[in-house]
């Protein structure tokens, strides 16, 4: 009987191939006297492999999270603009006599905005209809505001299903890592016994053969 590919062809949804329990050793290698070597270095190599994507993954996810706030704090702005920007146009469709009610909404927006990590500056928004948003690779572009809030919306739908994505694939290459790791183990230890048991026959054998030249 061949032996069962080290990774499955079963894969997850993102392509990551399911590690096969090897229950039955001895079957696996072929045998009894089956060599072991050859199916250790594979298992090595898939673990190396497992470990590779579950680094990767862990960045990924760690990038996401970082991102996700940005993006929604963004949104959050871009929202908030809009709604001033329509506030005052519904008051200055309204009667004189409500004019003092949105004195303070017809004041420049005084905010700060982020230099850097601990560094801010304090700045006056006018009106607008568009806003700058970085792209990332220091690209910014200027979009109106219902454009931008799509755009931004869409982003941020996007990297929360990343996100939901990359924890389920970590969390699966765990469990195939874990599944190798304890192959790996049992391979070891069934070689282990293998060597013990035939080292205790040969010393039998031997101590036979000496009592019967005796």
């Amino acid at each position: 009987m061949p032996p069962v590919p080290t990774l499955g062809q079963e894969k997850n949804p993102r392509g990551i191939p399911k590690a096969p329990f090897i229950a039955n050793v001895e079957e696996y290698i072929g045998g009894p006297d089956g060599d072991v070597e050859a199916p250790l270095k594979e298992f090595q190599d898939a673990i190396a492999k497992y470990r590779y994507m579950d680094g990767s993954l862990t960045q990924r996810r760690k990038s996401l999270e970082d991102k996700i706030p940005d993006i929604r704090k963004t949104l959050q702005m871009v929202e908030f603009l809009k709604q001033r920007r329509d506030g005052k146009q519904k008051a200055g469709g309204e009667e004189d006599d409500l004019e003092d009610d949105d004195e303070d909404s017809k004041k420049p927006l005084t905010t700060t905005f982020e230099l850097n990590d601990t560094l801010f500056a304090e700045a006056q928004l006018d009106d607008t209809d568009t806003v700058y948003l970085w792209l990332g690779a220091n690209v910014m572009l200027s979009y109106e505001i219902p454009e931008a809030i799509a755009l931004l919306r869409s982003k941020l739908d996007a990297a929360e299903t990343s996100l939901k994505t990359a924890i389920e694939d970590l969390e699966f290459t765990r469990e195939q890592l874990t599944v190798m790791e304890v192959n790996t183990a049992r391979m070891y230890n069934w070689d282990v016994k293998r060597r013990r048991e035939r080292r205790s026959a040969e010393e039998a054998a031997a101590k036979g053969a000496k009592d019967k030249d005796s």
